[in-house]
């Protein structure tokens, strides 16, 4: 799978190359890119945001620095492209199944007062949320996207963790127990221990 991500703030996204989407990158099994927005602004200071039209607090990005990282990014016609935004579609689980179905995605973070509609409407066929509270842009929500579907990609991890995990039959997972057998005066359940889950 091929993650594209178009950002403002590149350097977010170098704690997601570690632990298991560590390995993935390098076994290529995940190959993600980071695309800096601000390298696309023809301004002379690399401005890509203006105040907006009809006035109101803040700023918003433009649309060409947008579209033209958006341009940057090769085979980006046959990519699924989205949106990271409080007034997208609430992400689950399910809809993490079905992203991870596709070969590219191409993520698109909002910052400041979000990106002007003209552009949206050219490039972004889908716009997803990650919970109905606003943060600082969509760089955390295009890293919770892309923890959730890259466990899904063959050969991440083990088959066996994806079927037994929340959510996976719309229910939660089981508390889970290991040694000591005993910790601060709390026993692990008989009926863990009379099925020896834990290797001698």
């Amino acid at each position: 799978m091929i993650i594209d991500v178009l950002t403002l703030f590149p350097n977010m996204f170098e704690s997601i190359k570690t632990s298991i989407i560590g390995r993935a990158i390098e076994n290529e099994l995940i190959k993600i890119n980071i695309i800096n927005i601000r390298d696309f602004s023809e301004d002379k200071h690399k401005r890509v945001d203006d105040t907006p039209y009809g006035g109101g607090a803040g700023m918003v990005i433009k649309p060409d620095v947008v579209y033209n990282s958006y341009k940057s990014i090769s085979e980006r016609n046959n990519a699924k492209t989205i949106y990271l935004s409080p007034q997208g579609k609430l992400l689950n689980q399910d809809k993490i199944k079905e992203l991870s179905m596709e070969k590219h995605l191409i993520l698109l973070c909002g910052h400041y007062e979000g990106i002007d509609q003209r552009v949206l409407d050219e490039i972004i066929p889908e716009e997803i949320s990650i919970g109905d509270y606003v943060l600082t842009g969509g760089e955390i929500p295009a890293m919770v996207l892309i923890d959730g579907v890259s466990r899904y990609v063959d050969g991440v991890i083990k088959e066996e963790s994806i079927i037994e995990e929340s959510f996976s039959n719309n229910l939660l997972e089981y508390p889970h127990y290991t040694r000591p057998e005993v910790f601060l005066g709390r026993k692990v359940p008989e009926v863990l221990l009379s099925r020896q889950s834990c290797r001698n």
